[in-house]
Formats: structure tokens, C-alpha cells, sequence
């Protein structure tokens, strides 16, 4: 029976940009080294083994050890090393300069750190376009593997998935192996045996027949219950001493292996795709349910057999529909891109700042932050903070690049985010202000360039598919790692916790509401929209002095059917910190009076978390940044958080009425899953300051504030001047 079958054994090692150090040490200590050693114990056991780049940039800080044994192991021919693109970014996301640049950037890592050749490539969630076979090929890499739906979409039938095949692609071929579906759910969630029977089918089916294994290294000690499966009870060690029981018949080969040894079993093109419960996932909520309805009818039944294969749902681009986030990220991205490729063409002033630039960039590019599924975290502040942290890093260094030195203001308009409307881009080299007019006039970045922090890196709460199984409760609903077994849920009451959004979680929103609308009202969504104006079409103009440049927005809508006109005017100097933001309704009748309420977010400033907590204007402490306050007569509002070193000062004027700001705050906080199970994530503060509107004689209302955003160091001053004069009033 020698080589009846061959087994490829490729495991996928990935961190994101941005995860907390304590998950890489978790899982450096609970996986990758387990890994390495049982490998250590079972020679007989070869696997490829791909690591992303963020993962040995953080394994070469803290482990190098892990990459000698990396490198011995690759020179012992135990292991092959996989390059990828470096950040672990979706390849069709991409555009194909930097493709190519993040793949050869970290093959020639690889083999310098491995000292290895590197052949072959992870593509990241396994995202397929056709028209990215010419980029790779022209990045140096010979194959990659998808799964065996990818093939299966393209119209290849079972017994034509032992084997690898070609794809072509601008007249460049690429060697693609298809990965099972099967082995990726028996392994290692199935008692080891059950892979050997299906290699036994497989063998039995074609002598020689190629069974390719392709999945999460996590998956072996990092998911829930797996560390204690695969190591502390054996199932790994049982696995591996299986196979080299049986290596009579089945032979452990590397793919380059594979290449070398037989031809391709022909060339195949394979459309768009992903892995199936990816392409289920891209799906709106109702729409995702149908697929997978639709799939399993196709399964159970006979006659629609035959269509099952191609039975798939959406495009991985649509999360971009799906969550607007990720759509405003990848549009901050290409901004980035873009400015970088200009300069590389005509030559950067500073050649280190700019390769900084590049780096930056492709780090932002990391593709967790860009989706959600069972595992996508866009849901994540701390990984949407990461790519905005790089993105920021990235236009800094290419302001150096480019010698742009001495205060300077700008605002550019263009259709950034793809939509068909104008955005405002107004920035200086202190703050970087994105406007979207044609969605309420809002205020949709912020980003702070010093401290590397955009303010606005909000999630709005929106319906998810599993918020059913949440509804459900404790007790009901199932675990998306093991259908077997319940779901956890990691704070009580999470069924009570579902919420959706009727506007964006970002800044400048404008809800009018009747006078007695209350903070809990608001706060939970049951205060009546009365206007047109949160979600309205704004006029945009810009007014610009050298050194003072002005937004100007306005709309003429209605609250309660009464027309008027709002106008806000959002200022930038060069050199300043502050944005002036001036409020003015026109033509208002004589006998309005309806509450006005200006809604910011705050993002990325943890709640109930020390050092970091609102301060009134007297320097006082007012509680966490996860506190509902309902605060009278404002003159000032601060957020602090000693960990980013930023304090967020909003301060409210006199209205031309006489009446002095409230303000109502409370936490925006969502629902979702993660493998280790259901979950509450702190995603953003609102801070809203509301009036009391009644007009003057010529029936108009106005109001001037200002939002201040800058770190702690530079706002001490003032602030310890208003703690003294607090003590002087109150004789402390």
C-alpha cells in the first residue's frame, strides 16, 4: 500500500495588528510551542507551516528561540515554511502594487530570518479573486492553497479534489491546492480515527490520491477547550502517532513536494470566493439564514443535489456594504496608498520617512478589522484603533516625507467613500477632520496626529444574524465552534443588551426632540426623532483664509413639518488643536420651542477603566467614561485617559436664547460573538449637549462650541488654573 494516500498538513499561525500582548503570549504559550514541541517528538510528522507577519515581528520581540527552532526544522526539511502577504491583509482589497510589495517584502523576511526558500503563500481567509494569479506569480510565488468550494464553484466534481491544479492568469500560472472541508471539521473536533477512515475512502478511491488539511494553527490550543484536547488530554499526540503507525499507506509530503513530483491535473479558473460560511456571513442577517437554508435543503434533497456545490452567498468586498466602518477604514486606506505611490513616483525629500510610510501602511491593511463572522474583528476597538493608528502613523511620516514642516490647514472634497457624494477633508497638522454633508453633515473621523488616535472609530449596533441565539438565552443556544455543545455567554443578561441604531454613532448628528425628552430616552433609543436633519442632506462651502479655513454646512428641513433652515460652521486654524463649531437656526416661528440636541462619540477610550474620566470644568472627577450623567447648565466637558494621553474638551457657550447647555452621556455598547462565545463590547461614549431652542425677534438661534483634542501634557495648564479658581470659589 506504499503512498496509497498523501496527506499536505499546513497550519495557519496568525495575530492581528493591534491584539493585546497578553493574547500573543496566551497563545505563543498554549499552541505555537506546543506545537513545536510534539513535532520535536514525532519526526515522522511533516506539516507547512505558515506564521503572518505580525506574528513573527511579535515572535522575533519575545521568542526569537521559536524561530531558530522555526529555521531548523525548515533545514531538516520537517517543516516548509509559507510566505504571505506580510500584514495578513485580503488580497483583493488591495491594489496590485501593494499586493505584490506586502508578498515580497515578507518572503524576503522570511528567508532571511529562516535562512529558507520560500515558495508558496497563505492567502488570508482564503479570499479568492482571478485577477490576483498574475500579482502573485509576479511576487515570486509558485502556490498557494483555497478550499475545496472554491473548486467546487468552478464546476469540479469530488473525485477531482485529490490532486492539485493550475490557474492561470494574465498568461502567469499559479499551482493552487484545494483544501477539504471535511478534514477542517473532523480535525481535531472528531476522534483521530476519523481522519484515518477518510483517508482510507480516499486511498481506496485513487491510489495516490493527495488529501489536504489547510487551517487555523489556533485551533490546536487557542480555541475554547482545544488546549486542554489537544494537549492536556492527547488528542494531538494520538493523531500524530496514528499517522506514523500507518505511514505504510499514508505519506506526509510538503507541497513544493507535491509539485516536484507529478504534473498539475490540469488548469482550472476559479471564480471569486472565500471559504462557504465567509461567503454566508457577508450576507445581511435574513439573507445569511436563507443560504444557509438553502444549502442544506440542496444537501438533504435528491433532486437539488446537484446544485448544492454552487450554492454560495456573497462577495467578501460586501462587508464593506454591510458595515460602513469598514468601508470609511478601507477608503482611509487608499487615500494612504495612493499618496504613497504619487510620492514614490516622483521621490520623497526624506527616504527613511517614507519607507516608515510604507510600512505603516500595510500594517493598516491587516484584514481582521475589515469583517466579521465567527471570527472578524470589526466589532474589536482595539483592532479598528490598530489600523487607524497605523493609517495616522503612515500620513505623518509622509508629511515628513514630503518636507512639510512649518502650520498649515487645508480641506480638500472628494468622493472618498465611494458613494457617489462629496466628503470634506479638513486638516492641519494637528487634527484630521473628515465631514460627510450628503449623511447629515456629520463628523465622521477624528483624527488626533499626535497621539496617533481617531476619536471616531465607532461601531454603530446594527442586527446580526446569531442575535436570535442571543434572544434565546443561556441554556438555548448553540456554540459556532461545536454545534454540540452550548453556547457561552460571557456576561449575564446579554439577551436584555440587544440594541440597534436608527442613525450613525459618529459626530455633529442633529435629533431634535420634544422638550421633555429625558436622558433615559435618548439613551435608550425611545425619544422621538421630530427633524430631518440626523440623517439629512447638507449643503456643503468652503471658506478659506491662509491660515483659517471653514466648513460650512446647511440644510433646509423640518421639525414637527415646521420648515427652518440649520447651518453649522466647523473651523480650523493652522497650528490649533480646537475645532470652532457654530450652530444657527433661520426661520423659526415665533412660537418654537423644541429641544436640540448635538450628538459626539468617542471612541476608543475604555469605559470603567482607571485613568481614563469625564471632568467638569472645575477639574472635578464626574466618574468613568462608561458613566450616564444628565448634567445642567454646561459651560465644560472633558474626557480623559492617562493611557493615550488625550483629553477631549467640549466647550459649550452662552445660546444667543441665554440658555446654557445640558449635557446627557451614556455608553454605546454591543452584542457579539466571538469563538470563545457571546459577548458585550464597549464601542463609544455619546456625549451630547441639548438645548431648549426659542428664537430671537428675527427668528433665529444660535450657539458656538468648541471641541478641543489634544493630549493631557498640553491641556495642564489650564486645567490645574481651573482646579485653583475651584478652590477659590469654594474657599478649599
Amino acid at each position: 500500500m506504499s503512498n496509497a494516500v498523501r496527506l499536505c498538513f499546513v497550519l495557519h499561525d496568525h495575530q492581528p495588528v493591534g491584539n493585546f500582548d497578553g493574547v500573543f503570549e496566551q497563545a505563543y504559550q498554549d499552541s505555537y510551542r506546543p506545537m513545536l514541541d510534539l513535532l520535536a517528538r514525532h519526526p515522522g510528522i511533516r506539516l507547512a507551516l505558515h506564521t503572518s507577519g505580525p506574528l513573527a515581528e511579535w515572535l522575533e520581540a519575545n521568542h526569537p528561540e521559536y524561530l531558530d527552532r522555526l529555521a531548523e526544522l525548515a533545514a531538516a526539511k520537517q517543516i516548509e515554511i509559507v510566505g504571505g502577504a506580510f500584514y495578513e491583509p485580503v488580497l483583493a482589497m488591495l491594489p496590485a502594487r501593494d499586493r505584490i510589495g506586502q508578498i515580497r517584502r515578507y518572503t524576503d523576511w522570511l528567508e532571511h530570518r529562516l535562512r529558507t526558500k520560500v515558495t508558496g503563500m497563505w492567502v488570508a481567509e482564503r479570499v479568492w479573486d482571478p485577477g490576483m494569479t498574475a500579482d502573485l506569480a509576479a511576487a515570486g510565488i509558485d502556490w498557494t492553497i483555497l478550499d475545496d468550494f472554491h473548486f467546487k464553484a468552478a464546476g469540479l466534481a469530488d473525485d477531482q479534489l485529490d490532486r492539485h491544479w493550475l490557474t492561470e492568469g494574465d498568461g502567469r500560472t499559479l499551482t493552487v491546492f484545494p483544501v477539504s472541508e471535511h478534514l477542517r471539521y473532523v480535525i481535531p473536533f472528531a476522534a483521530p480515527e476519523a481522519t484515518l477512515e477518510h483517508l482510507r475512502f480516499l486511498a481506496a478511491r485513487r491510489h495516490g490520491a493527495l488529501a489536504v488539511f489547510g487551517d487555523d494553527g489556533e485551533k490546536f490550543g487557542v480555541w475554547p477547550d482545544t488546549h486542554r484536547t489537544c494537549f492536556e488530554e492527547g488528542w494531538l499526540e494520538q493523531f500524530f502517532s496514528l499517522l506514523e503507525a500507518n505511514a505504510d499507506w499514508i505519506r506526509m509530503t510538503l507541497p513544493s513536494e507535491v509539485i516536484r513530483e507529478e504534473p498539475p491535473a490540469g488548469t482550472i479558473w476559479l471564480p471569486e470566493c472565500s471559504y462557504r460560511e465567509m461567503t454566508e456571513w457577508v450576507l445581511p442577517p435574513a439573507k445569511q439564514l436563507a443560504c444557509i437554508e438553502a444549502r442544506q435543503a440542496a444537501k438533504t434533497d435528491p433532486q437539488l443535489a446537484a446544485i448544492e456545490p454552487f450554492v454560495r452567498g456573497g462577495s467578501w468586498r460586501n462587508f464593506r456594504h454591510r458595515y460602513p466602518e469598514a468601508n470609511e477604514m478601507y477608503a482611509r486606506m487608499l487615500v494612504v496608498s495612493n499618496r504613497l505611490a504619487r510620492l514614490g513616483t516622483t521621490g520623497p525629500v526624506d527616504r527613511q520617512a517614507y519607507d516608515e510610510a510604507v510600512a505603516a501602511t500595510y500594517r493598516s491593511q491587516c484584514n481582521c478589522a475589515y469583517w466579521h463572522g465567527a471570527f472578524g474583528g470589526i466589532y474589536l476597538p482595539h483592532l479598528r484603533n490598530a489600523v487607524y493608528r497605523e493609517l495616522i502613523t503612515a500620513e505623518n511620516a509622509l508629511d515628513r516625507a514630503e518636507g512639510r514642516t512649518s502650520p498649515w490647514v487645508e480641506a480638500v472634497s472628494s468622493d472618498y467613500t465611494f458613494n457617489g457624494r462629496t466628503e470634506v477633508r479638513l486638516s492641519n497638522e494637528q487634527l484630521d477632520c473628515w465631514l460627510a454633508p450628503a449623511n447629515g453633515g456629520m463628523l465622521y473621523e477624528l483624527d488626533l496626529r499626535r497621539q496617533r488616535h481617531n476619536l471616531l472609530a465607532t461601531l454603530d449596533r446594527r442586527p446580526e444574524a446569531y442575535h436570535a441565539q442571543v434572544l434565546a438565552g443561556p441554556g438555548k443556544a448553540r456554540s459556532i465552534i461545536d454545534a454540540s455543545q452550548l453556547a457561552t455567554f460571557k456576561q449575564e443578561g446579554l439577551e436584555r443588551m440587544v440594541r440597534y441604531d436608527a442613525t450613525r454613532r459618529k459626530s455633529l448628528i442633529d435629533h431634535f426632540y420634544d422638550v421633555d425628552a429625558t436622558a433615559a430616552a435618548v439613551a435608550g433609543g425611545e425619544a422621538m426623532e421630530r427633524g430631518d436633519f440626523a440623517t439629512g442632506f447638507y449643503e456643503a462651502s468652503i471658506r478659506r483664509n491662509p491660515d483659517r479655513i471653514q466648513v460650512l454646512l446647511s440644510r433646509v428641513g423640518n421639525v414637527w413639518g415646521i420648515p427652518l433652515k440649520l447651518s453649522k460652521a466647523v473651523t480650523l486654524s493652522a497650528g490649533s488643536d480646537t475645532l470652532e463649531i457654530g450652530y444657527k437656526l433661520e426661520g423659526l416661528p415665533a412660537d418654537f420651542c423644541q429641544h436640540l440636541a448635538v450628538e459626539f462619540n468617542f471612541a476608543g477610550l475604555p469605559a470603567d477603566a482607571a485613568g481614563r474620566c469625564f471632568r467638569n470644568g472645575d477639574g472635578h472627577d464626574l466618574g468613568q467614561l462608561g458613566s450616564r450623567l444628565d448634567l445642567k447648565e454646561v459651560s465644560q466637558l472633558s474626557l480623559e485617559d492617562d493611557w493615550l494621553d488625550i483629553r477631549a474638551t467640549l466647550n459649550c457657550q452662552v445660546a444667543s436664547n441665554g440658555g446654557l447647555a445640558g449635557v446627557w452621556t451614556f455608553p454605546i455598547e454591543s452584542v457579539s460573538q466571538s469563538e470563545g462565545g457571546f459577548e458585550l463590547v464597549h464601542q463609544s461614549v455619546v456625549v451630547m449637549p441639548h438645548w431648549i431652542v426659542t428664537p430671537d425677534a428675527s427668528g433665529c438661534w444660535q450657539v458656538v462650541l468648541t471641541l478641543t483634542a489634544g493630549s493631557l501634557a498640553t491641556a495642564a495648564a489650564p486645567a490645574d488654573a481651573a482646579r485653583a479658581a475651584a478652590k477659590l470659589r469654594t474657599g478649599a
